[in-house]
């Protein structure tokens, strides 16, 4: 779901819509709580990849495993989500790279009202709206995980399925980086074999505002007869920005991998 500043501003007031800072610097991971609590969207709480939206690293499962789901419940209760009726909204200043992360997180917790913040915090600022520096106190909230197990998938998964005629493989990084010429991240260059390119940055223009649905539509018109399309990028979080636009594409046949690249290599 995607979600206007003007909309947001509208309703920041409204006790049923939780906003969720994300932003995140993966060279420099402490980057992005100080610039919340520099400034943020009046009322809104933050998250952080590696220590709310992740798990820490073992020897397999990739660089951000997914979260231990009674933890992070227990995090979006005491921000006053509830499962019945809170709409969350999710922001970032990276073209949706975490922010979408904790999209898709909801969702495979169950919980369907969430959206991104159309433009993130640059597009918010730029048309004027308003920020603080207040950090919100905890609030009563009753979140109740509901685990869609099949929006997720594992290593002996993609290599069991990876081949199947009705099956796609995405890898969502860069092309150079698909391509093996430059691997800034992980320990081995290259990519899945079999799998096929389609870089998260072509969901959101320059600015990080999303592409209308019909160009995310046309975006994936080479695959969309596909039973099934396994995304994964190099440690499943910016893999979330392709699964948002199969979404807003209307192709709900989209997992995430969830160990993705970085995890793949770990074998």
């Amino acid at each position: 779901m995607k979600i206007s500043g003007v909309w947001l501003k509208e309703h920041l007031d409204n006790p049923d819509v939780v906003v969720v800072d994300c932003r995140f610097s993966l060279a420099e991971t402490q980057l992005g709580k100080q610039q919340y609590l520099t400034n943020h969207i009046p009322g809104a709480y933050y998250l952080d990849l590696n220590l709310d939206l992740s798990s820490p690293i073992t020897m397999h499962g990739g660089r951000h495993p997914l979260p231990d789901v009674n933890v992070l419940t227990q995090k979006f209760s005491q921000m006053g989500i509830d499962s019945s009726k809170t709409l969350v909204v999710a922001y970032d200043d990276s073209r949706l790279a975490f922010a979408a992360r904790l999209w898709w997180l909801l969702r495979y917790l169950g919980h369907e009202k969430v959206g991104v913040l159309d433009g993130g915090l640059s597009g918010w600022l730029k048309e004027g709206y308003p920020v603080d520096d207040r950090i919100p106190p905890a609030r009563p909230g009753n979140f109740i995980p509901m685990v869609q197990s099949q929006m997720v998938v594992g290593r002996d998964d993609v290599v069991s399925r990876k081949d199947l005629t009705d099956v796609v493989l995405i890898d969502s990084r860069e092309s150079d980086r698909y391509q093996g010429i430059r691997e800034p991240i992980d320990k081995i260059a290259g990519h899945i074999p079999g799998a096929i390119n389609y870089p998260w940055q072509g969901v959101t223009d320059t600015e990080g505002y999303l592409l209308d649905n019909i160009h995310q539509a046309e975006r994936w018109q080479d695959v969309v007869s596909a039973e099934e399309i396994i995304v994964y990028c190099g440690s499943g979080v910016t893999a979330c920005v392709n699964l948002l636009s199969l979404d807003l594409a209307g192709i709900f046949t989209g997992k995430l991998y969830a160990g993705s690249w970085s995890d793949w290599i770990s074998y």
